[in-house]
């Protein structure tokens, strides 16, 4: 037995509700309460034999906090309501009226733009943002996935273990553009996820100078871009629907003399994969050849793929050999937002933070420092202790965070720092540093150093670091002060890589 696409919705919307009220541990009857409903219409609403109003999902949406997925389901029932008794559908939704208040953060245009290049493949996505929810947005995730062979996930995922997809070779920048007519903002960003074949990442309202969270009823567009070599990317590219959407489009920037033929296909939750419902629509810009798609109002979860092929090279999917660069220890550093060697911001003196004017800006800088320093002690043994200074990622203010050996002990959190007196005896001991990965150098430090820095309150105190403490916060100062442990070593003594040192390499001794 067969049903109609509109009963197929209405159980759509029955499912989606029943999912998001058990989603939050509620009863019927709790539900219905809180939405100002009798009981039983809540449960005959679910069992399909009430058809949902439009009160009722609104009710519904802003209740349970689904993030349009309720009302997006109305929407889908409701259209076909008006088609099969053959009213004219309702005109469009004002801005910031297509979701109910309460929604969160909606999305009213996606272009999604892959271009094919020389060493591989850039992808831009520029989204329109609508906050519709009650709180400002501080974050965004996004996700970045690669398959080398689709067709075949034992292979890909062979392939991707042993060439894994990394931070660095992303190049990830993101910006935000508030359309009030100035430069868009850097946003920094901060991973969430970091596996073999995928990234999640958060795109933060916030950078070096300011945050800017997008605030309810604001509307701001959001840029990122990434680049992936071709030893990563299969031929395909996807756009995954995880917030309500008013407008997907995706553009195809393609080799002209590579002869390309493109299609796609997609799927929902209420649906298998079958093709796109319109083609793209190919036209030629000098020697690219340029695939445009879009679509208005996707559902929740819906997958849109993107295929092509090369007709003009049949071998589009050869086996990477030996010539894969391998992955340095820097580049995974330079992965994290870490800046590497060579970056003038590391030659340069931090600008300190007038306390306790700046109170704000400066605890804002300390609590993205701790969390890279639990991020990279999620990635690395640090097992002598850790520390890292704003300077080493894009932030030219003196704050630095410290992590003793002892994980148990609290951070020591450094601003404004000045030595002010050092013992005059020194060891020598290895080093690193996340700016300079890649090896390990031989360093004279002093046994003891004193050091005042400041208090949130702008009043300053003096601490005393002693052996290897001493060691960590004189590395970090250096950085504040525009220098590398390299200047710390004596002439001819020679950088061990990291590849050597790990076969000699000891802990600190006293």
């Amino acid at each position: 037995m067969t049903t109609s696409p509109l009963e197929r919705a209405a159980d759509s919307f029955a499912a989606e509700l029943a999912r998001q009220r058990t989603g939050r541990g509620l009863s019927k009857k709790q539900l219905a309460v809180l939405m100002g409903f009798d009981p039983s219409y809540v449960s005959h609403v679910e069992g399909r034999r009430h058809r949902p109003t439009e009160d009722f999902a609104r009710r519904a949406e802003a209740v349970l906090e689904a993030s349009g997925a309720i009302w997006q389901r109305f929407r889908e029932y409701d259209d076909l309501r008006h088609a099969r008794v053959g009213q004219p559908h309702r005109g469009p939704y004002l801005p910031g009226q297509w979701l109910p208040p309460g929604t969160g953060l909606v999305v009213e245009r996606e272009l999604a733009t892959l271009t094919h290049t020389e060493d591989g493949y850039r992808c831009v996505i520029r989204r329109e943002l609508y906050n519709a929810g009650l709180e400002p947005v501080t974050r965004y995730l996004v996700r970045v996935a690669v398959d080398r062979y689709p067709n075949d996930p034992g292979r890909s995922n062979r392939h991707h273990r042993e060439h894994p997809l990394t931070f660095a070779e992303l190049q990830i920048q993101a910006s935000r553009d508030d359309g009030g007519g100035g430069d868009p903002e850097p946003m920094h960003w901060r991973a969430k996820h970091d596996r073999d074949a995928f990234k999640e990442i958060w795109l933060l309202f916030e950078n070096g100078e300011r945050r800017f969270p997008l605030y309810p009823g604001d509307r701001a567009t959001v840029e990122y871009a990434y680049r992936v070599g071709p030893e990563k990317w299969g031929l395909w590219f996807q756009r995954a629907v995880r917030l309500p959407t008013r407008q997907l489009a995706v553009r195809l920037d393609l080799p002209a003399a590579l002869d390309p033929q493109v299609w796609g296909v997609e799927t929902s939750l209420s649906a298998e994969e079958g093709p796109l419902r319109t083609a793209p629509q190919r036209h030629d810009e000098g020697d690219r050849a340029i695939y445009d798609w879009q679509t208005d109002d996707p559902p929740l979860n819906a997958r849109y793929r993107m295929q092509w092929r090369f007709r003009a090279r049949p071998d589009t999917e050869p086996d990477v050999g030996p010539s894969v660069t391998r992955v340095r220890p820097s580049d995974r550093m330079r992965g994290l937002g870490v800046l590497q060697r060579g970056a003038d911001l590391l030659r340069q003196r931090a600008r300190p933070f007038d306390l306790p004017s700046e109170e704000r800006g400066a605890r804002a800088v300390v609590d993205r420092l701790t969390a890279i320093l639990a991020r990279l002690d999620e990635l690395h043994p640090f097992s002598k202790g850790a520390g890292v200074a704003a300077p080493q990622f894009g932030i030219g203010r003196a704050a630095a965070v410290v992590r003793p050996p002892d994980r148990a002990a609290e951070p020591v959190v450094l601003l404004n720092p000045r030595v002010v007196d050092a013992d005059l005896e020194t060891d020598e001991q290895y080093e690193g540093c996340l700016s300079f990965f890649d090896h390990r150098g031989l360093v004279p430090r002093p046994l003891r150093l004193d050091v005042e820095h400041a208090r949130w309150d702008g009043s300053r105190i003096i601490t005393s670091f002693e052996f290897g403490m001493a060691r960590l916060v004189a590395h970090e100062v250096d950085h504040l002060e525009g220098r590398l442990y390299v200047d710390r070593m004596a002439p001819g003594v020679p950088l061990v890589p990291v590849e050597e040192y790990r076969e000699t390499a000891h802990p600190w001794s006293y």
